[in-house]
């Protein structure tokens, strides 16, 4: 569990920096950054989608998923509704920008992958299985940890305090995965976390176009496909009980 605390005390200590300085950074700084965290978000999605995708067992969730997830996102207008928030929070401050898209990409980017799903799940799972495995638990965290402080500190220059708001969603994300390692005893099976880092990895790549300029495709509206692999392997291990 330290590893969770201090994979979170980092997001805030990156973010609280990158916040602060946010307004020494000129704009034609500022769009360098953009550039460079877009172009980071396509090499890293494309390295968490296709590094897994040898290991699925169905070559072609990640397609339904994205099409289901595509289709209830739509259907609910979770992009509309992201828009909507984040022009009532510029109007207010008087400010133009995107920073609830940036929250968006950022909590992608520090919950898809296998350090920040599998380290709470070996953190939860090393009282009974030893000493060893604790280590490797908060190897993963540790590294995740600091990606994270670098990635946030650069996000929070770009979008500003909104990005403090990752912190406890991360929290809460790998706390179900160390709760569920804990209840199941075997913690999450393998093969959804690799479906999990598929899906995720597109996402991060969608959201890496849409920072850059090239393609807005909605990411929020696709963060229902998250949920498709969840649930399609709660159903096989539901029907495999029934046999």
């Amino acid at each position: 569990m330290l590893g969770i605390i201090v994979n979170t005390a980092t997001i805030v200590i990156g973010s609280t920096f990158g916040a602060i300085v946010r307004e020494g950074i000129g704009n034609r700084y500022r769009g360098a950054m953009f550039d460079a965290l877009g172009l980071a978000c396509l090499v890293l999605g494309a390295n968490a989608a296709l590094s897994n995708m040898a290991e699925s067992e169905y070559p072609v969730l990640f397609i339904l998923s994205l099409s289901i997830g595509a289709v209830i996102g739509t259907w609910l207008d979770l992009s509309g509704k992201i828009d909507r928030l984040n022009a009532k929070i510029n109007a207010k401050q008087g400010k133009e920008g995107n920073a609830l898209q940036g929250l968006v990409t950022g909590l992608l980017l520090y919950c898809i992958g296998t350090f920040a799903i599998v380290g709470p799940v070996l953190s939860a799972l090393s009282p009974s299985h030893g000493w060893e495995l604790g280590e490797q638990a908060n190897t993963f965290l540790y590294t995740n940890a600091t990606l994270d402080l670098v990635t946030s500190a650069v996000l929070a220059a770009s979008f500003g305090w909104v990005m403090l708001l990752a912190a406890p969603v991360l929290f809460l994300w790998q706390g179900m995965f160390y709760a569920v390692a804990l209840f199941l005893g075997d913690g999450l099976p393998e093969a959804v976390r690799c479906e999990l880092s598929i899906v995720g990895g597109v996402l991060i790549v969608s959201s890496g176009l849409g920072i850059l300029g090239i393609k807005d495709c909605k990411t929020v509206n696709l963060l229902p496909s998250l949920l498709v692999p969840v649930i399609f392997y709660l159903c096989g291990m539901v029907v495999k009980g029934l046999m």
